[in-house]
């Protein structure tokens, strides 16, 4: 199979597709092969391939129809959707209303989820099968989201998961989609691999068989492209940039990202684990919990630096939730001026006239450069008299960890799967509440009462304009508050053999149908 790999890697494609085989590297792995156990995109990469969800985002985070063909209001607090009738199960069994109920059921039952799916289900009150292929569902409030909230869920089956334990799916049980390519085999953290779904009722999938390689390292995943043992790459090391593109041999593609890179800052407990005085003793309180010190670290960092020098241009400065691009941004929140005095300053009032110490947490294969942008960060910490170390690892442990509320701060990445600053408030700022479904990945354990009516508003708000208003309002709040540090927007980057169309995502999606036979 491999030589087979190989070869198909290389072949020119001109006209219609000719079958073949695609081997693909991604730069991380997934924690999981349950679909609605971890939202987390290493995981969405995988699963997109053999599942599908009622609603579909194009490329540009555009909505469309997926397992629903159309849908309309019943009234302010119903949705009726009408589902494919011809879509069946990758074991021939056909999908049903009932598998959308049980699949929007499902989140609220997985256990010990380090970030689950409730956070897109929590405002459906209501689920009835109106026939096999229809389905309604009801809100408690009018609520605008409920198309791209469902375009974040995956549908199972339910005669396939009932019963079925998350750690079972690594052996291909229960991993049965609708979608265009059916499971074959799962090594952790080495690859999945794939075959197509001949019973899939769409646009028949142009690869016969399809491996997801995991190579975290970089320079091994380009290293990896350019020996043809893969045929496409997602996330270009930033110093082979250059080389990339001038290689006739490969094709290439960037496209900013709805993702926010930011530090999440603890400033939510009076103790927390890795701040203590610069001799290592322990603080009386934890000092990140000072907004001044908050803003006094914002202050301390040059993101125009970070964007030109670690990030080669493929990061776009930010003191924003979404970019310029999607719904809620605010364009009167400019970027921090870098000013060290000042952010002195503010330490010393803050009662930290000489700094403290702290170690900042990244993953080191997930974002583009994360580790390096973190050490950058330590650095220009240290110009404000903080002793600043840095603990990388991969986003397997880091993911993990920092759900477990093991870190004081660190570098993370978000990306709106919404398409609006809703998502991202729902999910990183608001606090922190399972029984709503708020603040499912708030790792700064912020909690402000304003910042989450505001969002509560906003999401019961089917005006576009008021919402608009609302959300900006929230997000100023936030940001000003200092629930986070936003450093920039990533560009997400591509590569691929000659012959192959890349197929750029806002949301970062990498999977079989980035790489398109042909061009």
């Amino acid at each position: 199979m491999s030589k087979r790999i190989a070869l198909a890697a290389t072949l020119l494609w001109a006209g219609a597709a000719s079958a073949a085989d695609l081997t693909m590297a991604l730069s991380s792995s997934p924690t999981s092969l349950d679909p609605q156990f971890h939202n987390l995109g290493a995981n969405a990469n995988v699963a997109a391939n053999m599942f599908e969800t009622l609603i579909a985002l194009d490329a540009d985070m555009r909505v469309g129809p997926g397992l629903a063909v159309s849908w309309k209001h019943i009234d302010d607090l119903t949705w009726e959707f009408k589902l494919r009738p011809s879509a069946k199960f990758a074991d021939g069994t056909p999908f049903t209303a009932d598998d959308v109920i049980w699949s929007l059921n499902r989140p609220a039952t997985e256990v010990n989820s380090p970030a689950g799916y409730t956070l897109f289900t929590r405002a459906i009150t209501g689920k009835t099968a109106v026939d096999a292929h229809t389905v309604r569902l009801s809100t408690a409030t009018p609520y605008p989201l409920m198309l791209t909230d469902l375009s974040a869920v995956f549908m199972v089956s339910k005669k396939a998961t009932e019963g079925v334990a998350t750690e079972e799916f690594s052996s291909g049980k229960g991993v049965i989609g609708t979608g265009p390519y059916k499971f074959v085999s799962y090594a952790r953290d080495e690859k999945v691999q794939l075959v197509r779904n001949d019973g899939f009722d769409g646009k028949k999938a142009p690869w016969d068989h399809v491996t997801i390689r995991f190579i975290p390292n970089n320079a091994a995943r380009l290293a990896s492209l350019l020996a043809g043992d893969v045929a496409g790459i997602e996330g270009v090391p930033t110093p082979d940039l250059d080389q990339v593109k001038a290689n006739k041999s490969l094709v290439f593609a960037q496209k900013i990202s709805s993702r926010l890179i930011y530090l999440f800052v603890d400033s939510g407990r009076d103790d927390t684990p890795f701040v203590t005085a610069k001799d290592g003793s322990k603080l009386a309180k934890n000092p990140l919990t000072d907004v001044r010190v908050r803003r006094a670290l914002s202050m301390a960092i040059n993101r125009d630096a970070i964007s030109s020098k670690v990030m080669s241009g493929l990061g776009y400065p930010a003191n924003n939730l979404v970019p310029e691009t999607l719904f809620g941004n605010d364009p009167t929140l400019k970027l921090p001026v870098n000013d060290l005095v000042a952010a002195k300053k503010l330490l010393t009032e803050a009662g930290y006239p000489d700094g403290f110490a702290m170690t900042i947490h990244a993953p080191n294969n997930r974002f583009v450069n994360d580790d390096k942008i973190a050490q950058a960060v330590g650095q220009m910490f240290s110009r404000i008299g903080i002793a600043a170390k840095v603990d990388a690892m991969p986003m397997a442990s880091y993911a993990g960890r920092g759900a477990k509320s093991e870190f004081s701060i660190g570098l993370i990445g978000f990306g709106s799967q919404t398409g609006e600053t809703s998502s991202t408030l729902r999910a990183i700022i608001m606090c922190s509440k399972p029984e709503t479904g708020g603040g499912l990945f708030n790792w700064s354990h912020f909690c402000d009462p304003k910042v989450d009516a505001l969002t509560n508003q906003a999401l019961g708000t089917v005006d576009d304009k008021a919402r608009l208003g609302l959300l900006r309002q929230a997000a100023h709040l936030a940001i000003d508050e200092g629930a986070i540090i936003p450093l920039h927007f990533q560009a997400t980057t591509w590569a691929a053999r000659k012959g192959i169309t890349i197929v750029p995502r806002t949301d970062e999606r990498t999977f079989a149908g980035t790489f398109e036979p042909g061009g």
